[in-house]
C-alpha cells in the first residue's frame, strides 16, 4: 500500500524529530541508569544506545542502496550478537549519540529530494524479502521513538527487577 504524498510528509518529520526523543529520554541519565538492567532478557540504556547508533547507521546505508542500486539484496544482521561482539556495555554513548544524529540528519537530506519515483523503489532483504522504500520509512520513522519509549521505561523500572 503506497503512501499518500501528505502521510509521507508526516513520517520524514516524525523520523527527523527520532534523534531528539531520544535525546530527550537520555536527559538527566545517571551512570546507574545506564547500566541497570530492568529486566531478565532485555537490554541497559547504554546498550540501547548503542544498538541505536549501528540501527541507525545501518538503515542509512540500506536508503542509500535502494535509491542507488537497482533491487539491491539488504543484508539482515544479529542484534544481540552486535551487543555482545561491539562492546555496548563498555561504551560511553556520546559517539553513539553523534552517531545517530549523522545518520538521520544527512538520511533527511535525501528524503526530501527524492522524486515520486524514488519512493518507489525496492530491494530485497535477507530476512524479511521484498522491502520497499517506504516500507523503510514506515520502520525507521518510529524507531528512534520506539526507543525512546523503551529509554523511559527503563528508568522507571524497579532496582534489583533482573
Amino acid at each position: 500500500m503506497s503512501l499518500e504524498p501528505g502521510e509521507r510528509g508526516q513520517l520524514v518529520a516524525q523520523y527527523r524529530e527520532g534523534v531528539d526523543a531520544v535525546e530527550a529520554a537520555l536527559e538527566g541519565v545517571t551512570e546507574a541508569e545506564l547500566d541497570h538492567r530492568p529486566g531478565p532478557g532485555e537490554w541497559t540504556i547504554r546498550e540501547v544506545v548503542h544498538h541505536l547508533a549501528d540501527s541507525e547507521m545501518t538503515s542509512a546505508i540500506r536508503i542509500r542502496r535502494l535509491l542507488a542500486e537497482d533491487q539491491p539484496t539488504l543484508q539482515g544482521y544479529d542484534q544481540e550478537e552486535f551487543v555482545r561482539r561491539l562492546h555496548y556495555a563498555d561504551r560511553p554513548i556520546g559517539s553513539a549519540l553523534s552517531a545517530i544524529r549523522a545518520a538521520r540528519e544527512t538520511t533527511a537530506e535525501i528524503l526530501d529530494l527524492m522524486t515520486p519515483a524514488d519512493w518507489q523503489r525496492k530491494g530485497t532483504h535477507t530476512e524479511s524479502g521484498e522491502y520497499h522504500v517506504e516500507g523503510w520509512l514506515r520502520i525507521y520513522s518510529r524507531h528512534c521513538h520506539d526507543h525512546a519509549d523503551q529509554i523511559r521505561r527503563a528508568r522507571t523500572a524497579p532496582v534489583g527487577q533482573a
